[in-house]
């Protein structure tokens, strides 16, 4: 699935050839999405010009500005992508929407499993019920060790499915939560209330710094995603724990486990991370 640091690669590498730009034809070749594409998208669209794009959480959000200004709300789902395609350019199986813009580029949405979904806006963005209780970004200065701490006293959830509730913050999914905690040498079993002060202080800056790392190398690459150039995430070979069970620890030489913490696989080095 995308994660933030992916949503945010889609949107720095679409950003300059959507920003500014007049929509001229909406092509919608599969409406039936996780979320119905809103029958009056076409009205809605053609005409407006779109504004600077921007992201909360995993959501993309894109500004319509025109007669009745709104926000387009996309999201990525499992297998989704936004990419610049060129008129001429053929859409490949599973490319559902197009965004056909006044200088010959379309922002074009690709979803095999068709989990994403594009929705309309029409007041706030952040009363919407999608957004209203989400925590903190990441990397902003409203996430720290200290929220970290204070949320988690009493809680006897294991700290990693802790740090990726999206109340707690957001963005901070399986990948990068499982990296944070190595960085940090949390052992992601650990009751979330039973970690210090001083260990939570450690996993936000590892959080912030993994994920800076991540969007930095272009997101990470697991199955199809690719960014909004259509470039693959090279964050994948950096990682030290996801997806390497039973191969041999970078730092220590240990072998790293698998366990299930929240229905997702978690991998972690018994040696390094107490």
């Amino acid at each position: 699935m995308p994660e933030l640091p992916e949503v945010e690669t889609t949107r720095r590498g679409i950003a300059p050839h959507v920003e500014g730009r007049e929509v001229v034809e909406v092509v919608v070749r599969q409406p039936r999405l996780r979320v119905p594409v809103p029958a009056d998208l076409v009205d809605r669209l053609v005409g407006a010009r779109l504004g600077p794009l921007g992201r909360r959480a995993k959501y993309l959000l894109v500004p319509v500005e025109g007669d009745e200004p709104g926000t387009l709300l996309w999201h990525l789902g499992m297998s989704g992508s936004l990419r610049i395609a060129r008129l001429g350019e053929l859409p490949r199986k599973h490319d559902h929407l197009d965004l056909v813009l006044d200088d010959g580029g379309i922002l074009r949405y690709h979803d095999p499993r068709r989990f994403g979904f594009v929705d309309w806006l029409a007041g706030s963005v952040e009363a919407d019920r999608r957004l209203a209780r989400l925590g903190p970004e990441p990397l902003s200065e409203s996430f720290d060790g200290e929220r970290l701490y204070r949320l988690s006293r009493g809680r006897r959830l294991a700290v990693k499915p802790f740090v990726m509730d999206s109340a707690v913050v957001v963005g901070v999914g399986n990948i990068y939560a499982a990296e944070a905690l190595f960085l940090a040498g949390i052992d992601p079993r650990r009751s979330a209330g039973r970690v210090s002060l001083a260990r939570y202080l450690r996993l936000a800056a590892a959080v912030k710094e993994v994920l800076a790392a991540a969007i930095t190398q272009g997101g990470t690459t697991l199955r199809d995603f690719v960014g909004g150039t259509g470039e693959p995430g090279y964050f994948k070979q950096r990682l030290n724990v996801y997806g390497r069970h039973g191969e041999a620890c970078r730092r220590c030489g240990g072998e790293l486990r698998l366990v299930t913490l929240g229905q997702r696989a978690s991998v972690f080095c018994t040696r390094c991370q107490t």
